[in-house]
């Protein structure tokens, strides 16, 4: 386990908001974290990590240790990957690369299933974990991060050596352990595959709307109409989950909604991903979703008409 003095090496994998953000607070909290860097290498070289927090108050980091080859980094005991589930198959040699024989890889995406193509992909040796997290913040532009509220980090094992649960276990705490000694809540998840489904909650109605409808966090919340739509397919992905074996727990998705009207109006990530012609994350967070449900005999036609739109404006996006 971790010791003061014996702090593990921590490697940042896609260093765009979520990385850069829990890199930076990882690095202040006098953790060793190495980030590797495509197009932002030369900037965040130059000029460090920029964090705007509303919640931590302006942070920097400089100088930043920032490679732009996977094969320059020192090897790792943890490895965060924070790139896009659509660049998954690519960032294997990365990880492989900057990977010590027995780390843990902790991926920090959304949607369903993100970590059985990549474990396919990696040796047996390694420790594959997700993360949900439960965070408003976005990339500003080089080494350019604005968070807006919460942060949490909730972590669970998928795959790995660890067979026995308490391993396994033992594992997970020691990655929320990483996120609680730099200031952020984090929390075992005994069940990594129900908390994917409940961060579908969130992001489901969420990030697919804020394209649909061009609109924030905010405004989804201020109209009778567009409430009335993000609570039918928050239940939709209820019922998905309970198909598929996951309860939620009692009024989480009511929980979702009333803190979702307290934060400041934010554009999720998919929207962001829309407006720069980045193709869009809908197979981890809506086809595995439909897909999951519908071999458990359950159809879910809000979240397929949904997928289907989004599918659509995702082909003419380019």
């Amino acid at each position: 386990m971790m010791g003061a003095v014996n702090k593990p090496v921590v490697g940042i994998i896609g260093t765009g908001a979520i990385g850069g953000f829990y890199g930076v607070m990882l690095a202040r909290a006098g953790f060793d974290v190495h980030f590797l860097l495509r197009s932002e290498f030369s900037a965040v070289a130059e000029s460090g990590l920029q964090v705007n927090s509303a919640v931590h108050g302006p942070l920097a980091l400089h100088p930043v240790q920032a490679y732009a080859a996977a094969e320059d980094m020192p090897q790792c005991d943890w490895l965060l990957v924070g790139a896009k589930t659509t660049s998954n198959a690519g960032l294997a040699p990365s990880i492989i690369q900057a990977a010590k024989p027995d780390a843990k890889v902790l991926v920090l995406q959304n949607g369903l299933e993100v970590e059985d193509s990549l474990r396919e992909l990696l040796p047996e040796s390694l420790h594959l974990l997700g993360g949900l997290c439960l965070i408003c913040v976005h990339r500003e532009g080089p080494g350019q991060i604005t968070h807006q509220a919460l942060g949490a980090v909730n972590v669970g094992y998928h795959s790995g050596p660890a067979l026995e649960n308490a391993a396994r276990m033992a594992l997970v705490e020691e990655g929320s352990g990483l996120f609680r000694a730099a200031g952020i809540e984090s929390q075992a998840m005994p069940d990594l595959h129900q908390a994917r489904w409940q961060k579908l909650v969130w992001n489901i109605p969420y990030n697919g709307l804020s394209v649909l409808l061009g609109a924030g966090t905010a405004p989804l919340m201020a109209d009778a109409d567009s409430r009335v739509l993000i609570q039918a397919l928050m239940a939709e992905v209820v019922q998905g989950a309970k198909a598929c074996g996951h309860d939620m727990p009692p009024g989480y998705a009511d929980y979702l909604f009333t803190m979702t009207e307290k934060m400041p109006d934010y554009w999720p990530s998919m929207h962001h991903d829309f407006v720069h012609k980045r193709p869009l994350e809908l197979e981890a967070i809506y086809a595995r979703p439909l897909a999951a449900a519908k071999a458990a005999g359950l159809e879910l036609p809000r979240i397929d008409a949904l997928y289907r739109s989004l599918c659509f404006i995702d082909r003419r996006n380019v």
